[in-house]
Protein backbone atom coordinates (compact mmCIF):
# COMPACT_ATOMS: atom_id res chain seq x y z
CA UNK A 1 0.00 0.00 0.00
CA UNK A 2 1.38 3.41 -0.97
CA UNK A 3 1.64 6.22 1.59
CA UNK A 4 -1.23 8.67 1.59
CA UNK A 5 -0.02 12.02 0.23
CA UNK A 6 -3.38 13.82 0.47
CA UNK A 7 -2.09 16.20 3.14
CA UNK A 8 -4.93 18.74 3.07
CA UNK A 9 -7.58 16.07 3.65
CA UNK A 10 -5.81 14.93 6.84
CA UNK A 11 -4.97 18.33 8.35
CA UNK A 12 -7.67 17.88 10.99
CA UNK A 13 -5.85 14.74 12.14
CA UNK A 14 -2.26 15.89 11.68
CA UNK A 15 -2.46 19.28 13.42
CA UNK A 16 -3.74 17.90 16.78
CA UNK A 17 -1.24 15.01 16.50
CA UNK A 18 1.60 17.48 15.92
CA UNK A 19 0.67 19.26 19.17
CA UNK A 20 0.97 16.00 21.10
CA UNK A 21 4.29 15.14 19.44
CA UNK A 22 5.55 18.64 20.20
CA UNK A 23 4.70 18.29 23.88
CA UNK A 24 6.46 14.92 24.01
CA UNK A 25 9.47 16.05 21.96
CA UNK A 26 10.19 19.34 23.75
CA UNK A 27 11.43 17.93 27.10
CA UNK A 28 13.09 14.97 25.34
CA UNK A 29 15.14 17.30 23.12
CA UNK A 30 16.30 19.31 26.13
CA UNK A 31 16.84 16.30 28.41
CA UNK A 32 18.87 14.31 25.89
CA UNK A 33 21.05 17.33 25.07
CA UNK A 34 21.70 17.88 28.78
CA UNK A 35 22.60 14.19 29.33
CA UNK A 36 24.88 14.27 26.26
CA UNK A 37 26.99 17.10 27.65
CA UNK A 38 25.88 19.32 24.77
CA UNK A 39 24.29 22.81 24.87
CA UNK A 40 20.54 22.68 25.55
CA UNK A 41 19.77 24.46 22.30
CA UNK A 42 21.54 21.73 20.30
CA UNK A 43 18.83 19.23 21.20
CA UNK A 44 16.14 21.66 20.12
CA UNK A 45 17.96 22.33 16.83
CA UNK A 46 18.01 18.60 16.09
CA UNK A 47 14.32 18.23 16.92
CA UNK A 48 13.46 21.11 14.58
CA UNK A 49 15.50 19.66 11.70
CA UNK A 50 14.03 16.22 12.40
CA UNK A 51 10.58 17.69 11.82
CA UNK A 52 11.15 20.24 9.06
CA UNK A 53 13.77 18.44 6.97
CA UNK A 54 13.66 14.71 7.69
CA UNK A 55 9.89 14.86 8.13
CA UNK A 56 9.55 15.91 4.48
CA UNK A 57 12.37 13.82 2.98
CA UNK A 58 11.39 10.59 4.74
CA UNK A 59 9.17 8.06 3.02
CA UNK A 60 7.38 7.35 6.28
CA UNK A 61 3.97 8.84 7.01
CA UNK A 62 4.24 8.50 10.77
CA UNK A 63 7.86 8.35 11.91
CA UNK A 64 9.21 11.36 13.82
CA UNK A 65 12.93 12.07 14.12
CA UNK A 66 14.97 13.87 16.74
CA UNK A 67 17.69 13.38 19.37
CA UNK A 68 17.81 9.79 20.62
CA UNK A 69 18.54 8.68 24.18
CA UNK A 70 20.49 5.74 22.78
CA UNK A 71 23.16 8.11 21.46
CA UNK A 72 23.79 10.06 24.68
CA UNK A 73 26.87 8.07 25.73
CA UNK A 74 28.31 8.20 22.20
CA UNK A 75 27.83 11.97 22.05
CA UNK A 76 29.27 12.47 25.54
CA UNK A 77 32.33 10.32 24.74
CA UNK A 78 32.71 11.90 21.30
CA UNK A 79 32.79 15.46 22.65
CA UNK A 80 35.40 14.42 25.23
CA UNK A 81 37.54 12.51 22.69
CA UNK A 82 37.54 15.29 20.09
CA UNK A 83 38.02 17.98 22.71
CA UNK A 84 35.19 20.39 21.97
CA UNK A 85 31.54 20.45 20.95
CA UNK A 86 32.45 22.51 17.86
CA UNK A 87 34.85 19.77 16.77
CA UNK A 88 32.24 17.11 17.51
CA UNK A 89 29.88 18.82 15.05
CA UNK A 90 32.30 17.80 12.26
CA UNK A 91 31.73 14.16 13.28
CA UNK A 92 27.97 14.71 13.03
CA UNK A 93 28.37 16.07 9.48
CA UNK A 94 30.57 13.13 8.46
CA UNK A 95 28.15 10.66 10.08
CA UNK A 96 25.35 12.14 7.99
CA UNK A 97 27.40 11.77 4.81
CA UNK A 98 28.07 8.11 5.68
CA UNK A 99 24.35 7.53 6.19
CA UNK A 100 23.58 9.04 2.78
CA UNK A 101 26.16 6.67 1.28
CA UNK A 102 24.60 3.71 3.12
CA UNK A 103 21.23 4.64 1.66
CA UNK A 104 22.71 4.87 -1.84
CA UNK A 105 24.26 1.39 -1.62
CA UNK A 106 20.89 0.08 -0.35
CA UNK A 107 22.09 -0.92 3.12
CA UNK A 108 18.55 -0.36 4.41
CA UNK A 109 17.76 -3.96 3.46
CA UNK A 110 19.20 -4.89 6.87
CA UNK A 111 15.96 -3.61 8.41
CA UNK A 112 14.02 -6.47 6.81
CA UNK A 113 16.00 -9.04 8.81
CA UNK A 114 14.74 -8.01 12.25
CA UNK A 115 12.42 -10.79 13.51
CA UNK A 116 8.86 -9.64 14.22
CA UNK A 117 8.95 -11.05 17.76
CA UNK A 118 12.00 -8.89 18.52
CA UNK A 119 10.39 -5.74 17.08
CA UNK A 120 7.23 -6.34 19.12
CA UNK A 121 9.40 -6.99 22.16
CA UNK A 122 11.18 -3.69 21.56
CA UNK A 123 7.86 -1.83 21.41
CA UNK A 124 6.60 -3.48 24.59
CA UNK A 125 9.92 -2.82 26.34
CA UNK A 126 9.90 0.87 25.35
CA UNK A 127 6.35 1.12 26.69
CA UNK A 128 7.31 -0.55 29.96
CA UNK A 129 10.41 1.63 30.32
CA UNK A 130 8.38 4.77 29.64
CA UNK A 131 6.04 3.86 32.48
CA UNK A 132 8.84 2.97 34.91
CA UNK A 133 11.01 5.96 34.01
CA UNK A 134 8.17 8.49 34.16
CA UNK A 135 6.97 7.48 37.63
CA UNK A 136 9.73 9.51 39.36
CA UNK A 137 8.97 12.57 37.19
CA UNK A 138 5.28 12.05 37.92
CA UNK A 139 6.13 12.18 41.63
CA UNK A 140 8.29 15.31 41.28
CA UNK A 141 11.75 13.69 41.24
CA UNK A 142 13.69 14.85 38.17
CA UNK A 143 17.29 13.92 38.96
CA UNK A 144 17.43 11.48 36.02
CA UNK A 145 17.21 13.24 32.65
CA UNK A 146 13.86 13.28 30.87
CA UNK A 147 13.86 10.57 28.18
CA UNK A 148 16.51 8.25 29.67
CA UNK A 149 15.95 4.57 28.77
CA UNK A 150 19.08 2.95 30.25
CA UNK A 151 18.73 0.73 33.33
CA UNK A 152 21.74 2.21 35.14
CA UNK A 153 21.44 5.97 35.52
CA UNK A 154 23.91 8.82 35.74
CA UNK A 155 22.66 9.65 39.26
CA UNK A 156 23.97 6.28 40.54
CA UNK A 157 20.58 4.60 40.83
CA UNK A 158 18.79 2.26 38.45
CA UNK A 159 15.27 2.17 37.04
CA UNK A 160 13.76 0.45 40.09
CA UNK A 161 15.76 2.11 42.87
CA UNK A 162 14.85 5.50 41.37
CA UNK A 163 11.16 4.67 41.82
CA UNK A 164 11.75 3.72 45.46
CA UNK A 165 13.69 6.94 45.98
CA UNK A 166 10.88 8.94 44.34
CA UNK A 167 8.22 7.53 46.67
CA UNK A 168 10.43 8.23 49.67
CA UNK A 169 10.90 11.86 48.54
CA UNK A 170 7.52 12.51 46.92
CA UNK A 171 6.68 16.14 46.16
CA UNK A 172 2.97 16.58 46.69
CA UNK A 173 2.55 19.53 44.35
CA UNK A 174 4.04 17.69 41.38
CA UNK A 175 2.11 14.53 42.27
CA UNK A 176 -1.22 16.40 42.35
CA UNK A 177 -0.41 18.04 38.99
CA UNK A 178 0.48 14.62 37.57
CA UNK A 179 -2.76 13.05 38.83
CA UNK A 180 -4.91 15.85 37.41
CA UNK A 181 -3.07 15.74 34.06
CA UNK A 182 -3.33 11.95 33.79
CA UNK A 183 -7.02 12.14 34.74
CA UNK A 184 -7.60 14.63 31.91
CA UNK A 185 -5.89 12.31 29.39
CA UNK A 186 -7.96 9.32 30.53
CA UNK A 187 -11.13 11.40 30.39
CA UNK A 188 -10.34 12.64 26.87
CA UNK A 189 -9.96 9.02 25.72
CA UNK A 190 -13.55 8.24 26.69
CA UNK A 191 -16.10 7.78 23.86
CA UNK A 192 -18.46 10.51 25.09
CA UNK A 193 -15.64 13.09 24.87
CA UNK A 194 -14.47 11.85 21.48
CA UNK A 195 -17.98 12.30 20.12
CA UNK A 196 -18.35 15.84 21.50
CA UNK A 197 -16.97 19.22 20.42
CA UNK A 198 -14.34 18.92 23.19
CA UNK A 199 -12.46 16.36 21.07
CA UNK A 200 -11.10 19.25 18.96
CA UNK A 201 -8.50 19.81 21.71
CA UNK A 202 -6.02 16.92 22.12
CA UNK A 203 -6.08 15.31 25.55
CA UNK A 204 -2.35 15.94 25.95
CA UNK A 205 -2.80 19.67 25.41
CA UNK A 206 -5.64 19.77 27.94
CA UNK A 207 -3.44 17.89 30.42
CA UNK A 208 -0.58 20.38 30.01
CA UNK A 209 -2.83 23.44 30.29
CA UNK A 210 -4.42 22.05 33.45
CA UNK A 211 -0.96 21.30 34.83
CA UNK A 212 0.15 24.90 34.26
CA UNK A 213 -3.07 26.36 35.75
CA UNK A 214 -2.97 24.12 38.82
CA UNK A 215 0.66 25.00 39.51
CA UNK A 216 -0.05 28.72 39.12
CA UNK A 217 -2.90 28.30 41.58
CA UNK A 218 -0.42 26.69 44.00
CA UNK A 219 1.92 29.66 43.57
CA UNK A 220 -0.88 32.04 44.64
CA UNK A 221 -2.85 30.02 47.18
CA UNK A 222 -0.55 27.21 48.42
CA UNK A 223 3.12 28.19 48.01
CA UNK A 224 4.28 25.04 49.80
CA UNK A 225 2.85 22.95 46.96
CA UNK A 226 4.20 25.14 44.14
CA UNK A 227 6.55 23.33 41.75
CA UNK A 228 10.01 24.87 41.62
CA UNK A 229 11.72 25.89 38.37
CA UNK A 230 14.03 22.84 38.29
CA UNK A 231 10.91 20.67 37.94
CA UNK A 232 9.53 22.70 35.04
CA UNK A 233 10.56 22.83 31.37
CA UNK A 234 13.80 24.79 31.12
CA UNK A 235 14.00 26.19 27.61
CA UNK A 236 16.72 28.74 26.79
CA UNK A 237 15.09 32.16 26.41
CA UNK A 238 15.91 33.79 23.06
CA UNK A 239 15.00 37.47 22.75
CA UNK A 240 16.37 38.27 19.30
CA UNK A 241 18.64 37.42 16.39
CA UNK A 242 21.67 38.27 18.49
CA UNK A 243 20.73 35.67 21.08
CA UNK A 244 20.33 33.04 18.36
CA UNK A 245 23.82 33.74 17.02
CA UNK A 246 25.24 33.67 20.51
CA UNK A 247 23.49 30.43 21.51
CA UNK A 248 24.16 28.43 18.34
CA UNK A 249 27.45 26.58 17.90
CA UNK A 250 29.12 26.00 14.53
CA UNK A 251 31.62 23.33 13.49
CA UNK A 252 35.36 23.75 13.94
CA UNK A 253 36.46 22.51 10.51
CA UNK A 254 40.07 22.19 11.65
CA UNK A 255 38.95 18.94 13.32
CA UNK A 256 37.28 17.61 10.16
CA UNK A 257 40.08 15.27 8.99
CA UNK A 258 41.27 14.06 12.39
CA UNK A 259 41.19 10.28 12.98
CA UNK A 260 39.28 10.77 16.24
CA UNK A 261 36.61 12.69 14.35
CA UNK A 262 36.37 9.96 11.70
CA UNK A 263 36.11 7.17 14.28
CA UNK A 264 33.37 9.06 16.12
CA UNK A 265 31.52 9.71 12.85
CA UNK A 266 31.58 6.03 11.87
CA UNK A 267 30.29 5.04 15.31
CA UNK A 268 27.45 7.59 15.15
CA UNK A 269 26.52 6.57 11.60
CA UNK A 270 26.31 2.86 12.43
CA UNK A 271 24.44 3.21 15.73
CA UNK A 272 22.09 5.92 14.45
CA UNK A 273 21.30 3.89 11.32
CA UNK A 274 20.52 0.75 13.32
CA UNK A 275 18.29 2.69 15.73
CA UNK A 276 16.54 4.33 12.80
CA UNK A 277 15.88 1.03 11.00
CA UNK A 278 14.58 -0.51 14.23
CA UNK A 279 12.30 2.45 14.89
CA UNK A 280 11.00 2.47 11.32
CA UNK A 281 10.21 -1.25 11.43
CA UNK A 282 8.43 -0.76 14.76
CA UNK A 283 6.52 2.28 13.47
CA UNK A 284 5.36 0.36 10.40
CA UNK A 285 4.01 -2.37 12.69
CA UNK A 286 2.05 0.22 14.69
CA UNK A 287 0.71 1.92 11.57
CA UNK A 288 -3.04 1.17 11.35
CA UNK A 289 -2.84 1.29 7.53
CA UNK A 290 0.29 -0.93 7.42
CA UNK A 291 2.34 1.24 5.08
CA UNK A 292 5.87 0.06 4.32
CA UNK A 293 8.59 2.69 4.60
CA UNK A 294 11.38 2.64 1.96
CA UNK A 295 14.36 2.04 4.24
CA UNK A 296 17.10 3.26 1.90
CA UNK A 297 15.25 6.54 1.44
CA UNK A 298 15.00 6.81 5.22
CA UNK A 299 18.76 6.39 5.62
CA UNK A 300 19.37 9.14 3.05
CA UNK A 301 16.85 11.43 4.78
CA UNK A 302 18.48 10.84 8.17
CA UNK A 303 21.91 11.46 6.67
CA UNK A 304 20.86 14.80 5.16
CA UNK A 305 19.24 15.74 8.48
CA UNK A 306 22.41 14.94 10.42
CA UNK A 307 24.59 16.89 7.97
CA UNK A 308 22.40 20.00 8.41
CA UNK A 309 22.27 19.47 12.19
CA UNK A 310 26.07 19.35 12.35
CA UNK A 311 26.36 22.53 10.30
CA UNK A 312 24.15 24.60 12.64
CA UNK A 313 24.96 23.15 16.05
CA UNK A 314 22.69 20.12 16.51
CA UNK A 315 23.42 16.74 18.05
CA UNK A 316 22.83 13.51 16.03
CA UNK A 317 19.30 12.33 15.28
CA UNK A 318 17.48 9.11 14.53
CA UNK A 319 13.91 8.11 13.90
CA UNK A 320 12.55 7.77 17.45
CA UNK A 321 9.87 5.29 18.45
CA UNK A 322 8.59 7.32 21.44
CA UNK A 323 7.74 10.36 19.29
CA UNK A 324 6.48 8.14 16.46
CA UNK A 325 4.19 6.11 18.71
CA UNK A 326 2.88 9.35 20.27
CA UNK A 327 2.09 10.54 16.75
CA UNK A 328 0.23 7.31 15.92
CA UNK A 329 -1.73 7.22 19.18
CA UNK A 330 -2.72 10.88 18.68
CA UNK A 331 -4.19 10.05 15.26
CA UNK A 332 -1.51 11.38 12.89
CA UNK A 333 -2.09 10.36 9.27
CA UNK A 334 0.64 11.89 7.09
CA UNK A 335 4.19 13.24 7.34
CA UNK A 336 2.75 16.72 7.91
CA UNK A 337 2.28 15.87 11.60
CA UNK A 338 6.08 15.53 11.94
CA UNK A 339 6.59 18.69 9.88
CA UNK A 340 4.13 20.73 11.97
CA UNK A 341 5.77 19.53 15.20
CA UNK A 342 9.02 21.05 13.86
CA UNK A 343 7.25 24.33 13.17
CA UNK A 344 5.84 24.32 16.71
CA UNK A 345 9.29 23.66 18.18
CA UNK A 346 10.92 26.59 16.41
CA UNK A 347 7.94 28.96 16.77
CA UNK A 348 7.37 28.38 20.47
CA UNK A 349 11.09 28.48 21.25
CA UNK A 350 11.34 31.90 19.60
CA UNK A 351 7.98 33.40 20.54
CA UNK A 352 6.79 32.01 23.88
CA UNK A 353 9.73 30.42 25.73
CA UNK A 354 8.59 31.94 29.05
CA UNK A 355 5.17 30.28 28.74
CA UNK A 356 6.74 26.91 27.86
CA UNK A 357 8.94 27.22 30.93
CA UNK A 358 5.78 27.17 33.07
CA UNK A 359 4.98 23.56 32.05
CA UNK A 360 5.51 21.07 34.91
CA UNK A 361 7.50 17.95 33.99
CA UNK A 362 4.92 15.98 35.97
CA UNK A 363 2.26 16.93 33.39
CA UNK A 364 4.52 15.79 30.54
CA UNK A 365 5.23 12.57 32.44
CA UNK A 366 1.48 11.91 32.47
CA UNK A 367 1.45 12.10 28.65
CA UNK A 368 4.32 9.62 28.37
CA UNK A 369 2.68 7.27 30.87
CA UNK A 370 -0.29 7.11 28.52
CA UNK A 371 1.97 6.53 25.49
CA UNK A 372 3.83 3.81 27.38
CA UNK A 373 0.64 1.98 28.34
CA UNK A 374 -0.52 1.92 24.72
CA UNK A 375 2.78 0.32 23.69
CA UNK A 376 2.74 -2.41 26.34
CA UNK A 377 -0.93 -3.33 26.80
CA UNK A 378 -1.50 -6.73 28.51
CA UNK A 379 -3.28 -8.06 25.42
CA UNK A 380 -0.01 -7.83 23.49
CA UNK A 381 1.60 -10.37 25.83
CA UNK A 382 -1.38 -12.70 25.45
CA UNK A 383 -1.23 -12.46 21.66
CA UNK A 384 2.46 -13.33 21.61
CA UNK A 385 1.86 -16.26 23.96
CA UNK A 386 -0.83 -17.61 21.64
CA UNK A 387 1.64 -17.57 18.73
CA UNK A 388 3.77 -20.24 20.42
CA UNK A 389 6.96 -20.38 22.43
CA UNK A 390 9.18 -19.79 19.36
CA UNK A 391 7.58 -16.31 19.12
CA UNK A 392 6.96 -15.66 22.82
CA UNK A 393 10.46 -16.45 24.13
CA UNK A 394 12.34 -14.02 21.80
CA UNK A 395 9.62 -11.46 22.58
CA UNK A 396 9.93 -11.71 26.36
CA UNK A 397 13.74 -12.02 26.30
CA UNK A 398 13.94 -8.82 24.24
CA UNK A 399 11.76 -7.01 26.78
CA UNK A 400 13.85 -8.14 29.76
CA UNK A 401 17.15 -7.50 28.00
CA UNK A 402 16.20 -3.93 27.01
CA UNK A 403 14.77 -3.27 30.47
CA UNK A 404 17.95 -4.34 32.28
CA UNK A 405 20.56 -2.98 29.82
CA UNK A 406 19.75 -0.48 27.08
CA UNK A 407 18.05 -0.46 23.68
CA UNK A 408 20.86 -1.70 21.44
CA UNK A 409 22.27 -4.32 23.83
CA UNK A 410 18.75 -5.58 24.50
CA UNK A 411 17.96 -5.79 20.79
CA UNK A 412 21.21 -7.70 20.17
CA UNK A 413 20.29 -10.25 22.85
CA UNK A 414 16.74 -10.54 21.50
CA UNK A 415 18.06 -10.97 17.95
CA UNK A 416 20.39 -13.75 19.09
CA UNK A 417 17.49 -15.63 20.69
CA UNK A 418 15.24 -14.93 17.70
CA UNK A 419 17.84 -16.25 15.24
CA UNK A 420 18.30 -19.34 17.40
CA UNK A 421 14.63 -20.24 16.87
CA UNK A 422 14.91 -19.44 13.16
CA UNK A 423 17.94 -21.73 12.85
CA UNK A 424 16.17 -24.37 14.91
CA UNK A 425 13.15 -24.27 12.61
CA UNK A 426 15.37 -24.47 9.51
CA UNK A 427 17.33 -27.31 11.07
CA UNK A 428 14.26 -29.41 11.77
CA UNK A 429 12.13 -28.90 8.66
CA UNK A 430 14.26 -29.24 5.49
CA UNK A 431 12.61 -32.50 4.42
CA UNK A 432 9.88 -35.06 5.06
CA UNK A 433 10.77 -38.66 5.82
CA UNK A 434 8.67 -41.60 4.59
CA UNK A 435 9.33 -45.23 5.56
CA UNK A 436 8.09 -48.11 3.36
CA UNK A 437 8.68 -51.84 3.08
CA UNK A 438 9.66 -53.23 -0.32
CA UNK A 439 10.93 -56.75 -0.92
CA UNK A 440 13.50 -57.65 1.69
CA UNK A 441 14.90 -54.14 2.07
CA UNK A 442 13.88 -51.23 4.23
CA UNK A 443 12.87 -48.49 1.81
CA UNK A 444 13.00 -44.78 2.66
CA UNK A 445 11.92 -41.67 0.80
CA UNK A 446 13.28 -38.23 1.67
CA UNK A 447 11.35 -35.35 0.07
CA UNK A 448 13.33 -32.10 0.25
CA UNK A 449 11.58 -28.79 0.92
CA UNK A 450 11.49 -25.88 -1.52
CA UNK A 451 14.79 -24.37 -0.40
CA UNK A 452 17.50 -26.42 1.32
CA UNK A 453 20.29 -24.24 2.70
CA UNK A 454 23.54 -24.95 4.52
CA UNK A 455 21.55 -24.60 7.76
CA UNK A 456 19.86 -27.90 6.90
CA UNK A 457 23.07 -29.84 6.30
CA UNK A 458 23.38 -31.17 9.85
CA UNK A 459 19.83 -32.51 10.16
CA UNK A 460 19.94 -34.22 6.74
CA UNK A 461 23.33 -35.79 7.50
CA UNK A 462 21.99 -37.04 10.83
CA UNK A 463 18.94 -38.61 9.16
CA UNK A 464 21.13 -40.38 6.59
CA UNK A 465 23.54 -41.67 9.24
CA UNK A 466 20.66 -43.33 11.10
CA UNK A 467 19.56 -45.44 8.11
CA UNK A 468 20.02 -49.20 8.80
CA UNK A 469 22.43 -51.39 6.82
CA UNK A 470 21.17 -52.75 3.52
CA UNK A 471 18.41 -50.15 3.14
CA UNK A 472 17.37 -48.24 0.04
CA UNK A 473 16.89 -44.46 0.17
CA UNK A 474 15.50 -42.17 -2.50
CA UNK A 475 16.02 -38.42 -2.16
CA UNK A 476 13.39 -36.46 -4.09
CA UNK A 477 13.72 -32.87 -5.26
CA UNK A 478 10.36 -32.58 -7.05
CA UNK A 479 9.33 -29.41 -5.19
CA UNK A 480 12.82 -28.11 -4.59
CA UNK A 481 14.02 -24.97 -6.33
CA UNK A 482 17.51 -24.87 -4.89
CA UNK A 483 19.84 -27.13 -2.90
CA UNK A 484 22.87 -25.52 -1.32
CA UNK A 485 26.32 -26.74 -2.35
CA UNK A 486 27.08 -27.79 1.26
CA UNK A 487 24.06 -30.10 1.29
CA UNK A 488 25.01 -31.72 -2.04
CA UNK A 489 28.52 -32.21 -0.69
CA UNK A 490 27.14 -33.88 2.44
CA UNK A 491 25.07 -36.27 0.31
CA UNK A 492 28.10 -37.06 -1.89
CA UNK A 493 30.26 -37.76 1.17
CA UNK A 494 27.57 -40.04 2.58
CA UNK A 495 27.60 -42.14 -0.60
CA UNK A 496 31.08 -43.41 0.19
CA UNK A 497 29.96 -44.51 3.65
CA UNK A 498 26.73 -45.93 2.21
CA UNK A 499 28.56 -48.33 -0.08
CA UNK A 500 30.36 -49.85 2.90
CA UNK A 501 27.04 -50.33 4.70
CA UNK A 502 25.19 -51.67 1.68
CA UNK A 503 22.89 -48.65 1.48
CA UNK A 504 21.68 -47.68 -2.00
CA UNK A 505 21.20 -43.90 -2.54
CA UNK A 506 19.20 -42.42 -5.43
CA UNK A 507 18.69 -38.75 -6.25
CA UNK A 508 15.47 -38.08 -8.14
CA UNK A 509 14.50 -34.82 -9.87
CA UNK A 510 17.10 -32.77 -8.01
CA UNK A 511 17.59 -29.14 -9.18
CA UNK A 512 20.80 -29.11 -11.23
CA UNK A 513 21.83 -25.61 -10.09
CA UNK A 514 22.82 -26.91 -6.69
CA UNK A 515 24.89 -29.74 -8.19
CA UNK A 516 26.53 -27.68 -10.92
CA UNK A 517 29.55 -26.57 -8.90
CA UNK A 518 30.51 -30.12 -7.97
CA UNK A 519 30.03 -31.41 -11.51
CA UNK A 520 32.24 -28.68 -12.98
CA UNK A 521 34.94 -29.16 -10.35
CA UNK A 522 34.98 -32.88 -10.96
CA UNK A 523 34.28 -33.66 -7.31
CA UNK A 524 31.05 -35.53 -7.98
CA UNK A 525 31.00 -38.79 -9.90
CA UNK A 526 27.37 -38.87 -11.09
CA UNK A 527 26.45 -37.13 -14.32
CA UNK A 528 23.77 -34.46 -14.37
CA UNK A 529 21.58 -36.80 -16.39
CA UNK A 530 21.86 -39.49 -13.75
CA UNK A 531 20.90 -37.10 -11.00
CA UNK A 532 17.88 -35.81 -12.89
CA UNK A 533 16.65 -39.24 -13.92
CA UNK A 534 17.10 -40.74 -10.48
CA UNK A 535 19.74 -43.36 -11.15
CA UNK A 536 21.39 -45.17 -8.27
CA UNK A 537 25.10 -45.01 -7.68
Amino acid sequence: MKPNHNFVQHLRDDVPASLVVFLVALPLCLGIALASGAPLLSGLVTGIIGGLVVGLLSGSNLAVSGPAAGLTVIVLDGIEAIGSFEGFLCAVILAGAIQVALGMVKAGVIGHYFPSAVIRGMLAAIGLILILKQIPHFLGIDQDFFGDIAFFQADGRNTFSEIVYAFENLRWGAFLVGIISLGAIILWNQPFIKKSALSIAPGALVAVLLGVLVNQAFVVFAPDLAIQSEHLVQLPVIRGIGDIQQELDFPDFSQFFQMTTLRTAITIAIIASIETLLSIEATDKLDPEKHRTPLNRELRAQGIGNMIAGLIGGIPMTAVIVRSSANISAGGKTKMAAFFHGILLISCALLIPNILNMIPLAALAAILLNVGYKLTKPILYKQQWNLGYDQFIPFIVTILAILFTDLLVGIAIGMAVGFYYILRANYSTPFSFITQSKDTHDHYEIHLSEHVSFLNKASLAKALDQLPKGSVVEIYGDNTKYVDYDVIEAIYEYQHVAKERGVTVSLINMPLEGVHGMLVSGQANPTAEAVSAGHSY
